[in-house]
């Protein structure tokens, strides 16, 4: 027995998220079906987020175990076949230890958010993008932000249907800048609520619009009330960037620009 540790991309537009579903196509069930066809066994992807509906992945880690014994390049590259013509590509592939897992034994997570804000409608980045035509003041966003990083109940921020024992988190980072007409929101953490990220940057973008204040941001957090979030921003935005595990960098962002950039 040899346990297979992938390294993913993916654009989320077809899929029901990475969990495997009844009721739709996911990431999870392309994947073991392409494992299945090429060794024959039943496998499960463990992964280190559950992505929603929709939303993209840059370098999700994942893994899962395998009888027979196979050369881990020619592995995932005989997974790439497979897949085609699905949006999904298997970037590295290597063998790990038995007790590393893709979920438990990841110490950081991070997230980028694309928001085109322009009037003009998308082309190029039609289903990769929030398209906000306002204009947003990129650097109110960000001192509000800030607000919003270390250890905090996000309950304001939490799904509904959010399965997290409890709603206190730490974020470690929540960063906003814009790079012309794209303004972008990075966070990081161990881990995050269903939605978390999504809400932050819903209620983000209304500051950046003017209709709410840093203040404003301060007390939808306080009051630990889902009711009293503000917005809810799309799924097609939202980019797993990457995963950390012991010995490796924190969260490794492509881009280190900040808001001061």
């Amino acid at each position: 027995m040899a346990r297979f540790a992938l390294t993913l991309e993916w654009d989320g537009t077809p899929y029901m998220g990475f969990q495997r579903q009844p009721h739709g196509p996911s990431v999870q069930a392309a994947i073991e079906a392409a494992i299945f066809a090429i060794t024959g066994e039943t496998v499960s992807l463990h992964a280190a987020g559950r992505t929603d509906t929709g939303v993209h992945a840059r370098a999700m880690r994942a893994h899962f175990d395998l009888v027979r014994p196979f050369d881990p390049f020619r592995l995932g590259q005989a997974i790439n076949a497979r897949l085609k013509p699905q949006p999904i590509a298997v970037l590295d592939a290597r063998v790990v230890a038995d007790d590393w897992h893709a979920r438990f034994s990841c110490i950081g997570r991070a997230y980028e958010y694309r928001i085109i804000n322009r009037r003009a409608p998308l082309t190029l980045e039609v289903g990769r993008a929030w398209r906000i035509v306002r204009p947003l003041d990129a650097e109110a966003m960000h001192v509000a932000a800030q607000s919003l990083v270390g250890l905090h109940d996000f309950t304001t921020f939490r799904s509904v249907h959010c399965q997290s024992v409890s709603p206190v988190k730490t974020l470690d980072r929540l960063d906003v800048w814009r790079v012309g007409d794209e303004v972008r929101i990075a966070a990081a953490a161990r881990s995050f609520l269903h939605h978390q990220v999504r809400s932050m940057v819903g209620c983000l973008s209304l500051v950046g619009h003017g209709q709410w204040t840093h203040d404003d941001l301060v007390a939808a957090l306080d009051a630990k009330d889902r009711c009293k979030l503000g917005l809810n921003a799309p799924p097609e935005g939202l980019y797993f960037i990457s995963a950390t595990y012991p010995g490796e960098h924190d969260h490794g962002f492509e881009h280190a620009a900040r808001i001061d950039a």
